[in-house]
């Protein structure tokens, strides 16, 4: 199949697909004419990736994945390096839910400070 194809099929751009391709997640074979040639298991694959990038996994972070359904799994999630990816992205998840709430504790505080201030002030 052809990259327009795959695109077409998995749901995403053809950009998208040369993207990946540049990470090194899909690996197309050519045709004497030089246009990449996809099997259908990169359907697969890219709508794999494309789910992973939404739940915030980088390009290199999806390789487990990737690896599993290549290893013939139903699913990309079943490996160990699948589960230890999910961890870690939970993780930095649960990182971030920190950071955003110490954030928004302090710009509170600062509300609250602004407020009463404003009202001492004639």
């Amino acid at each position: 199949m052809h990259i327009s194809d795959l695109a077409a099929e998995a749901g995403v751009t053809v950009k998208a697909v040369r993207y990946y391709e540049s990470q090194g997640l899909l690996k197309p074979g050519r045709e004497p004419n030089g246009y990449r040639t996809y099997r259908a298991e990169d359907v697969a694959v890219v709508r794999e990736v494309k789910a992973l990038l939404s739940l915030g996994l980088t390009a290199e972070q999806t390789y487990p994945f990737i690896e599993c359904l290549r290893a013939g799994n139903d699913r990309a999630d079943v490996c160990p390096a699948s589960l230890t990816a999910y961890r870690t992205r939970i993780a930095e998840v649960d990182r971030r839910i920190a950071e955003l709430t110490e954030l928004r504790a302090r710009l509170t505080d600062l509300l609250a400070d602004a407020e009463s201030w404003r009202t001492r002030t004639p």
